[in-house]
């Protein structure tokens, strides 16, 4: 009797045991479910990017960007008759215009983004220094009889109005563009923006 009382529990153990593993596999393969649906990878591509405040300000900050300069030179004369000879002052000046933007003058909403998109529209090329001649170099080719100072400055105005005539050419103004679109496009895309789109205003009378 006492051998079969033993043996009844060793297979009411058995049994206990068996149900206690089925229980916890069904608790493992139920948490086991529940995790993975937690830990679901999901891959979500972010286009936007960000160009913030402080980034528009300091690009704003740079102020002038100079996109072209063209040198010159110009030889002026002036002729004062006399009653017996003529007196001749001839100078030649010398000059580097610049031709560029100042993004100080853009519109607020100069640079506006969407997404991997950025628009940006650049002030009016103009010429970014009024103060290109190069007084240094100047140098008088021919001079005879005496001149004032107030001959030489007349003299500066004419090559100063002739060196922007011929300098400030339409073809020269959109070099300049062509050159501001390519940079700032390039820059775009460097800051990780795919679609990129740059204008440039006209100045007035253009």
């Amino acid at each position: 009797m006492r051998r079969r009382k033993y043996n009844s529990s060793i297979g009411d153990l058995n049994q206990l045991l068996r149900t206690l593993l089925w229980i916890v596999l069904i608790v493992v393969l139920v948490v086991f479910y529940y995790k993975s649906r937690g830990n679901d990878v999901t891959v979500e591509v972010d286009q936007k990017i960000d160009v913030t405040p402080n980034q528009i300000t300091a690009l704003r900050d740079i102020g002038q960007w100079e996109f072209l300069s063209v040198s010159d030179e110009e030889m002026v004369d002036t002729t004062r008759r006399g009653l017996i000879s003529n007196d001749q002052l001839i100078r030649i000046y010398y000059g580097t215009l610049r031709l560029g933007i100042d993004t100080r003058k853009a519109r607020p909403d100069w640079i506006t983004t969407q997404g991997d998109s950025v628009f940006v529209v650049l002030p009016p090329v103009e010429l970014l220094d009024k103060n290109f001649i190069d007084e240094a170099r100047t140098q008088s080719f021919f001079e005879s009889g005496k001149w004032s100072d107030a001959d030489r400055a007349r003299l500066y105005k004419r090559a100063y109005a002739n060196m922007r005539r011929r300098c400030l050419t339409r073809e020269n103004v959109t070099s300049a563009e062509d050159n501001a679109l390519r940079q700032f496009t390039q820059m775009m895309r460097n800051m990780g923006f795919t679609h990129v789109e740059v204008k440039v205003e006209q100045g007035k009378g253009k």
